[in-house]
């Protein structure tokens, strides 16, 4: 049985919430949102993942989830259009056929490594051949988006919605390895809402993921 998905908010009380002004000026008057690539040292995380025998794109999709859990910022959406903060948001991410065509599938984020990645596991056996953009359900509201794109290193990557943003959970992408000496770097951007997230608040994401990174052996607790 594969874990149960845990959409639990808590609602926001824009009255008294710190970020009023700032979620009116960034939705209302001056709609904005921004994105940031940094290069990431995988070199720690990569030897454990191949060391241990676990797919590194569970490592990373289950350390993403498991820093915004310390991020409420990250994790601000609507439910029946009244803004919440999700207790946890889960990992949507792409996988791609033999074809070369592609889907989105998500896994529940728990806080057992053990579990998420078995998991993931059963998911890409079911679902990782099926056709179309989504094809496993439901679609909850507190999905993130993350990706990667393992051919190309990049320095800069900003997806471009063609209607206004109506969601404000992060986006990620991770882009192709490059050995420097003997760090492997990896490239991840970040693409957020103005409304919900600063400058600030992205880099201490970053500061807190890089430490993740730099830590696999928490993977096993």
């Amino acid at each position: 049985m594969t874990e149960p998905l845990n959409t639990a908010f808590t609602p926001i009380d824009q009255a008294t919430w710190a970020r009023r002004e700032y979620f009116y000026y960034f939705t209302k008057m001056m709609p904005t949102g921004f994105s940031l690539t940094v290069n990431l040292d995988i070199t720690k995380l990569l030897a454990w993942t191949r060391e241990h025998g676990v797919k590194f794109n569970a490592a990373y999709l289950y350390l993403v989830s498991h820093c915004l859990t310390n991020h409420p910022e990250m994790r601000v959406g609507r439910v029946d259009e009244q803004l919440v903060t999700f207790d946890v948001v889960h990992p949507s991410y792409t996988i791609i056929h033999d074809d070369h065509s592609m889907s989105n599938l998500w896994t529940a984020y728990t806080a057992d490594f053990a579990t998420f990645n078995q998991n993931y596991l059963a998911d890409l056996a079911q679902y990782g051949q099926q056709p179309g953009p989504m094809p496993k359900a439901p679609q909850s509201s507190n999905l993130f988006t993350i990706g990667s794109l393992p051919w190309v290193n990049f320095t800069a990557y900003t997806p471009l919605p063609f209607t206004p943003l109506q969601t404000f959970q992060p986006i990620f992408q991770a882009g192709k390895f490059t050995v420097t000496g003997s760090q492997t770097i990896m490239p991840l951007s970040i693409t957020i809402h103005h409304a919900v997230a600063d400058g600030y608040h992205v880099s201490t994401l970053f500061n807190d993921l890089q430490a993740d990174f730099n830590q696999p052996e928490q993977l096993l607790n």
